[in-house]
């Protein structure tokens, strides 16, 4: 019997994403489960990565939480590319730069941006979104 053949993406992850996944939210889970039994990949920016770190009240346990989430990403750091373009983006679309350098690390990662954040990204019409 030959084996199911799946499409593989690439997705970079909106930090609210991660969030939703770690309160257990069933679409996000449901979602990611998905495709990882599909072999996509997933990416943050490391933007992404000090937000989840950067909550003042957070426990030990939660750190860990985050600390193996993040274990299981391809973490992208801002270099001089995506900050030229998350300078474009914020500029043209009026958005943060937070969500301007996330958008700009999907766009050159060619990967699809996961999100709940439609107010922001859908103005971003470079970028391929998908909304949960």
């Amino acid at each position: 019997m030959e084996k199911e053949r799946f499409l593989v993406f690439m997705y970079t992850l909106d930090t609210n994403i991660i969030i939703y996944f770690l309160k257990d939210d069933q679409a996000v889970v449901k979602f990611l489960r998905d495709e990882i039994l599909k072999d996509s990949r997933f990416f943050i920016s490391t933007i992404t990565e000090a937000e989840l770190l950067s909550y003042p009240k957070m426990t030990s346990e939660e750190f860990l939480k985050i600390d193996d989430v993040l274990k299981t990403l391809s973490i992208i750091s801002v270099d001089s590319q995506i900050a030229k373009l998350s300078g474009f983006f914020k500029r043209k679309h009026n958005i943060s730069l937070p969500d301007a350098i996330i958008a700009a690390t999907s766009y050159l990662t060619n990967s699809i941006l996961i999100t709940r954040n439609a107010e922001d990204f859908r103005k971003i019409k470079e970028v391929k979104t998908k909304f949960i």
